[in-house]
């Protein structure tokens, strides 16, 4: 499937021709006549890194901000796109951490997408992002949003260390599940430490021996032995073990505008490809085409140049 280098599954690519002047100049031509076709088909063909090269160039020609000029030539749901396309990828994350746990209650489904999806070490990278821009630390404040076991599950994702596995281990991993669940009272102390403390090989195996061992699958076993938040959030991470492009294919059918954004545009250079092939295994219809389905306008255009092809 899709085991190939970093960053060479993203639907973006460094554009090959690039002339920050160049652009710099179109886009402040654009913004005059607020002509949105011209300024979406640059910022989506760029990468990040030159996003934040051309902004800069921007900012050098005409001493303006491009991000205030795009607020005000624009407005609704492409605004906001193309505003996402202009943050660099860890403030992008670590801004949508914070609008996760923004207002009034949280959106555990979003907090449960970004760190059960991301390394140890870019959640590290992540959290760094998160106290520069907020001046807060990430986990007091996901402490602070969320309480039990489900707390105690998201801190241990923010601060996974990864043990040298063997078989050894593999075998105490295993029985520790086994008799995490034999009590009265399911206990989920040892499902938060194994899940965050050993490679996905070494956890798929323990999951498929407990599968074996029981004969049902892991999900109906967090099912039928954990509820509310707990249940929902080992629940994602076991997805996201076993095939995370499969759980954020799932994501995407929701169909809600900030979570089809928040995922095309944080994996746009990384593992897009995959989500799409996952996608249209998944529905049976590629994502280029529920994508127009779904929007409409300049909005779409921008969307279809991120996912770049049918499948």
């Amino acid at each position: 499937e899709c085991d190939m280098w970093w960053g060479t599954l993203g639907t973006v690519r460094p554009f090959s021709n690039f002339n920050p002047e160049q652009d710099a100049m179109e886009i402040q031509a654009a913004l005059e006549k607020k002509d949105a076709v011209t300024l979406l088909s640059i910022l989506t063909n760029r990468s990040n890194e030159q996003r934040q090269v051309v902004a800069k160039t921007f900012q050098d020609l005409t001493r303006k901000d491009l991000a205030a000029g795009l607020k005000k030539a624009l407005a609704g749901d492409l605004e906001t796109l193309l505003l996402e396309l202009l943050t660099p990828p860890l403030q992008y994350e670590a801004q949508r951490l914070q609008q996760a746990m923004a207002g009034i209650g949280t959106d555990e489904d979003s907090l449960l997408e970004i760190l059960c999806t991301r390394s140890g070490k870019q959640l590290k990278e992540i959290s760094a992002a998160y106290e520069q821009v907020y001046q807060k630390e990430l986990e007091k404040e996901v402490k602070g949003e969320t309480s039990g076991d489900f707390a105690k599950l998201l801190v241990a994702l923010l601060n996974v260390i990864y043990l040298i596995c063997d078989c050894v281990l593999l075998c105490q991993s295993f029985q520790y599940l086994v008799s995490s669940m034999n009590g009265k009272k399911a206990n989920a102390g040892p499902w938060i430490e194994i899940l965050t403390s050993r490679d996905s090989d070494h956890l798929n195996d323990v999951l498929l021996g407990l599968e074996l061992a029981t004969g049902q699958m892991v999900e109906q076993l967090l099912e039928k032995s954990f509820s509310g938040d707990i249940r929902l959030g080992l629940t994602v991470l076991v997805k996201c073990i076993q095939d995370p492009y499969h759980y954020l294919a799932q994501r995407l059918t929701i169909k809600k505008t900030p979570i089809v954004q928040g995922i095309m545009v944080s994996h746009s250079e990384e593992d897009l490809l995959c989500i799409r092939a996952a996608y249209l295994k998944l529905t049976g219809t590629s994502l280029y085409t529920a994508l127009q389905k779904q929007f409409k306008g300049d909005h779409l255009q921008a969307l279809l140049a991120i996912c770049r092809s049918e499948d």
